[in-house]
């Protein structure tokens, strides 16, 4: 039986997987909504709980390759949170000239600093989770691919590519939490 700190990071990965996915589900035919991107911006606090949990679930076997992969990813992930809280609670409120007003220098160049961290931590942990061979092999690669191409196209304008992605998101984050309530035998090792 999981710790309870297995049970919260778990259940947190199942809220931020539903906080994505849920959203971006509605957003194809509604576009973005106030409703839409207050559910997303509160839902990546829930990231960093639940890839504690990944790791942890883990950590007997990845070995210092996923000791660094979380390192960054965590690193990664809490500067992307960021990005989506500001983005989707303050950005999307204010008119389109402040907005391109305010993405210009500094601010523009942290915010592309921060998603390259996140995508290189992303790949990174999705990589030792493949390796350590804890959780079922899609999610684990689904990790690496759904979330840096959800970075990596957070700059498109909303349409139903987006919100495939946000779907997508979610659904590897709410089977990699139903894995972490799974046997600690590497799934590389099942019949």
């Amino acid at each position: 039986m999981p710790s309870p700190l297995l049970r919260f990071g778990a259940l947190c990965g199942v809220v931020m997987g539903l906080s994505v996915g849920v959203p971006g589900a509605v957003e194809a035919f509604t576009g973005e909504t106030t409703v839409t991107s207050l559910v997303i911006g509160l839902g990546v606090a829930f990231g960093p709980p639940a890839l504690t949990a990944f790791h942890l679930r883990q950590s007997e076997v990845s070995g210092r390759f996923g000791e660094v992969a979380y390192a960054v990813n965590m690193i990664g992930l809490s500067l992307f949170a960021g990005i989506a809280f500001a983005l989707n609670l303050v950005v999307f409120f204010l008119d389109d000239a402040v907005t391109r007003e305010l993405l210009l220098g500094p601010t523009k160049i942290v915010l592309l600093g921060g998603t390259a961290v996140f995508v290189v931590g992303t790949v990174l942990f999705s990589v030792a989770m493949l390796r350590a061979g804890v959780f079922p092999r899609v999610p684990a690669a689904g990790y690496g691919v759904t979330l840096t191409a959800l970075a990596l196209g957070a700059s498109l304008p909303d349409g139903a590519l987006t919100s495939l992605l946000h779907v997508l998101v979610g659904a590897t984050l709410i089977w990699l939490s139903l894995s972490v309530r799974r046997s600690v035998r590497p799934y590389a090792d099942r019949p």
